[in-house]
């Protein structure tokens, strides 16, 4: 059995582009290590920024010398390297799809939810509705053709089934009732939660408080503000 190479997931103090492949390796059972920014460039990040691929984070750190920037990209080399790929080039093409789709989803939904509070909170939480509900019926009507399982290609989850579960959770997080007309959309959910790996991760990651008045992750124990800085 060929060796796992050595992972380094690096990005930042939120919850966002991080998400999808941490729950992808925790359920192919990859190991990896997660740093944030300044502790993997031993400097700050506006130090580091000019040097880094695309100016931007997060990026995967294979074997300590091979850098994949890009959040999609990312996830496309998880799941070929946990063998989660389908064989057939249309099946692949169809689930990068709807990876690609879900990633959409971050800007506006995740920088609000980690950031923005107040009136500036509600006034982009009430504006990105429609964009919400488009994105769920659009998920619903391709879960609604597959009958072989809870996820989009089957009994089995890949990378477009974790994407969809971080920003669908963020969205439902944000507006509870986002998905009262989306049975198969909150099937996924619940099946990709009751994973027992994904449950433990999701248990055991830092939680995010405040939403809406004073984002926080709580890091062992201690909430610290969301952000690009250590403190």
């Amino acid at each position: 059995m060929t060796q796992q190479p050595n992972l380094k997931l690096v990005y930042f103090k939120m919850r966002a582009l991080a998400e999808a492949p941490q729950l992808l390796m925790q359920y192919a059972g990859l190991s990896y290590d997660y740093a944030m920014s300044w502790e993997y460039f031993d400097a700050p990040w506006p130090e580091v920024k000019p040097s880094v691929m695309f100016k931007q984070l997060p990026i995967l750190v294979v074997d300590d010398q091979h850098v994949i920037a890009q959040s999609s990209a990312i996830l496309r080399y998880l799941n070929g390297l946990a063998g989660l790929t389908p064989e057939n080039p249309i099946e692949a093409a169809r689930s990068d799809a709807i990876l690609e789709a879900a990633q959409e989803m971050f800007a506006p939904l995740n920088p609000t939810m980690n950031f923005a509070t107040g009136e500036d909170f509600e006034q982009k939480k009430q504006a990105m509705l429609p964009m919400l509900k488009s994105k769920c019926d659009d998920f619903e009507r391709l879960l609604v053709g597959q009958d072989q399982g809870p996820f989009f290609t089957g009994a089995h989850p890949m990378h477009c089934d974790f994407a969809v579960y971080h920003h669908i959770s963020m969205a439902q997080r944000m507006h509870p009732d986002i998905l009262q007309d989306f049975p198969r959309l909150q099937a996924l959910l619940e099946a990709t939660s009751s994973i027992s790996s994904i449950q433990s991760y999701l248990e055991a990651r830092p939680e995010l408080t405040g939403v809406g008045t004073k984002p926080q992750l709580v890091i062992n124990g201690v909430p610290v503000p969301t952000g690009l800085m250590p403190f």
